[in-house]
């Protein structure tokens, strides 16, 4: 499995609205077709609220990217 880039996870929340949950992105990236390891860890964020895209991409990709 590749390693999802910025541009998978973005293509990957079409239609979220935010503020939303780690679980309601997580179903959505699903329906949307995302990459495993995307979804793993926004199911394993918890029960954190993102308040936009660059909020999800630090989860993902860690504050560093």
């Amino acid at each position: 499995m590749a390693k999802p880039n910025p541009i998978d996870v973005q293509k990957a929340l079409k239609g979220a609205e935010y503020p939303a949950s780690a679980e309601d992105l997580a179903s959505l990236a699903k329906s949307n077709g995302a990459d495993e390891s995307v979804v793993e860890k926004l199911q394993g964020s918890g029960d954190k609220r993102y308040d936009g895209p660059d909020d999800v991409q630090k989860t993902v990709f860690g504050s560093g990217s």
